[in-house]
């Protein structure tokens, strides 16, 4: 297996390249989670990967809690489903806590202080409430924390979503709430430990493969140790093939990718298929680039693909009733390149049930 055809077998696995799901839950529950710290560009995510969901299918899947948002790998913002959310949460909390121990110990914030909170957060939402994290601010702080650091407010709030005490509730236009978990995922799956590593482990490798443990690791923010017993738990499940001195791990089951050529996607920020690894050669060639700190911009850029390889930026501005997409390429596309990213154009356009003027060079 070549790299290109790790970068072909990516795009099919992680249902870029095929897309047979049709519930933004389907996308998240088959890749595990989905980073979602820019929720414009989580969603566009989703629907690529969906049979054309629009945006606005995809918000009212999220205020409905289809699919939620909390923190939950490494630790980051993720779109999660409600049937798997407990069982990560036991999984991968106790690991997300031991990043954020730095800051317990700088805010202040000890056990007794958690216990409380997440007392008062209880109280102020149960009930169906849905609140902005500044309204339980005033809430917590009245109650006798101090939350006018907003950093403080900040971790408070992030432990009671590793606590499994909230999670995403329905935006208020463009203001994220919280809502009890317990009343946004009443039916979830609980799985003990070693069963919570081995669907967490399967999950990655079947959504996201080829990869190799060390991407599992950076993807789930597990110990070494612990990703590999994870792997070692689903390993007949699984196939593998040595590239470059590299493991590649795989559905054992993965026909080869038949994806037609050339095919564009128009990737956010964070997307799976770029942030899901550590090692990103198989997608992008930093000789190709005029980006400066291209490993640091392919992740935080829209990158523009072509047959699973980087091969540009972009950039959008919806205004007066119409996107402006501008694209910025390594190299001049070919004919058919450009066709192909006509029609990824065209879809980014019904995303957004908007016409699209695309600025191209």
């Amino acid at each position: 297996m070549t790299k290109a055809e790790i970068a072909l077998q990516r795009l099919h696995q992680q249902q870029l390249s095929q897309q047979v799901f049709e519930k933004p839950e389907e996308v998240v529950g088959w890749l595990g989670a989905v980073q979602a710290q820019d929720f414009g560009g989580a969603k566009w995510a989703v629907s690529q990967r969906t049979t054309g969901l629009t945006d606005s299918a995809l918000e009212q899947a999220f205020a409905r809690g289809a699919i939620l948002r909390t923190h939950i790998l490494r630790p980051t913002w993720h779109f999660v489903t409600p049937a798997d959310i407990r069982w990560i949460l036991s999984l991968m909390a106790p690991r997300v806590k031991a990043f954020n121990a730095y800051y317990y110990r700088r805010l202040e914030l000890d056990e007794a202080v958690f216990a409380l909170s997440s007392a008062v957060l209880v109280k102020a939402l149960q009930g169906g409430k849905q609140l902005t994290r500044s309204e339980l601010g005033v809430i917590v702080q009245n109650a006798g924390i101090d939350t006018r650091d907003l950093l403080r407010l900040t971790y408070i709030m992030l432990h009671a979503e590793l606590e499994a005490v909230v999670c995403s509730g329905a935006r208020r236009g463009k203001q994220f709430t919280y809502a009890l978990l317990d009343e946004r995922a009443s039916q979830t799956n609980f799985l003990d430990h070693d069963r919570a590593l081995a669907e967490l482990t399967r999950r990655y490798f079947t959504g996201h493969g080829p990869a190799t443990i060390n991407d599992f690791v950076w993807w789930s923010g597990l110990t070494a140790a612990d990703a590999k017993a994870g792997l070692e738990m689903v390993s007949p499940q699984l196939a593998h093939e040595v590239i470059d001195d590299q493991t590649y791990w795989f559905p054992a089951s993965m026909p080869p990718a038949a994806s037609k050529s050339p095919v564009a996607h128009l990737l956010p920020n964070f997307d799976e298929y770029i942030v899901g690894y550590t090692d990103r050669t198989a997608a992008f060639d930093m000789q190709d680039t005029k980006m400066a700190n291209p490993r640091d911009n392919i992740v935080f850029n829209q990158t523009l693909l072509i047959d699973g390889r980087v091969s540009g930026t972009w950039k959008r501005t919806i205004n007066k009733g119409q996107v402006l997409l501008k694209t910025s390429t390594f190299a001049r596309l070919s004919p058919d390149d450009e066709s192909a990213l006509a029609t990824a154009v065209r879809r980014y356009g019904e995303f957004h049930d908007l016409p699209v003027l695309l600025d191209y060079n």
